[in-house]
């Protein structure tokens, strides 16, 4: 008889627990979902619109460095016309002045050369020629490489003044890219990119045809499609670089006692 009432007083006892644990943990339940509503205040907070995107923020960013760029040169165009007016220079010196001027890209350059665009290939491309192995995603996209060969050759077959995209380069402006997009001067841009030059059209495009490296990228040009584009103008201008001059990371050289 012991045995029996031990038998059924077991479960019973050890039943509490589990209904004491569920209660709670719905209890708990409860809580997290009032507590969720009030963060959300009736909102899906996992799509907040006022968080921006990454590229969003990058394109954002871009266009307020376009509008410093823009006053930058403002200024200084109205900094360089109070000294011009007031240095007490005289001719000669103007005259040396403006070409250093020239030469550095902070004056609009005016005359006869070419432009060069490049751009990815197009989606799903294939192999266009036999024995030709099918392309990897890195073969069907510009990079870095293609954009600095393009302006090095330039450079080489005696251009006057470049200009990538909208921005003229001087002997500071790096070329690089990230990703599938150019990073130039603190702005960003996406292909198809374009590089202008002037110069003797005839020797940049000869220029062009002997870089070693640009012959590299018409080998994926005729394999794959990227595209390859050079047209001639018989007047073309540059606008000047507006971008800040100062050196951020190179100093002269002090003289040691």
């Amino acid at each position: 008889m012991s045995n029996s009432d031990d038998s059924s007083a077991g479960p019973r006892r050890r039943a509490r627990p589990v209904r004491l644990l569920t209660a709670a943990v719905f209890a708990l339940a409860g809580l997290l979902f009032v507590t969720s509503f009030n963060t959300s205040k009736g909102t899906n907070i996992r799509t907040d619109a006022s968080l921006l995107k990454l590229s969003d923020l990058i394109k954002e960013r871009s266009q307020d460095n376009a509008e410093l760029e823009q006053s930058t040169g403002a200024a200084r165009r109205r900094v360089d016309a109070l000294a011009d007016r007031d240095d007490g220079s005289t001719r000669a010196e103007d005259a040396k002045l403006a070409a250093l001027r020239a030469a550095s890209g902070t004056e609009e350059l005016s005359g006869k050369g070419l432009s060069v665009t490049l751009n990815d290939a197009p989606p799903n491309a294939t192999a266009r020629i036999p024995n030709v192995p099918e392309p990897q995603p890195n073969d069907l996209v510009i990079h870095q490489q293609d954009l600095q060969a393009v302006v090095n050759a330039l450079w080489q077959g005696g251009a006057e003044g470049i200009q990538v995209m909208d921005q003229r380069l001087i002997s500071t402006s790096a070329v690089r890219c990230v990703g599938n997009t150019l990073i130039l001067q603190g702005r960003v841009y996406s292909p198809p990119y374009k590089i202008s030059a002037v110069g003797d059209p005839a020797a940049l495009k000869k220029a062009l045809a002997a870089s070693p490296a640009l012959q590299n990228y018409q080998a994926y040009v005729n394999a794959y499609g990227l595209g390859w584009k050079v047209d001639e103008h018989k007047a073309l201008t540059l606008p000047p670089y507006s971008g800040t001059v100062d050196l951020h990371y190179a100093k002269p050289v002090g003289t040691t006692p």
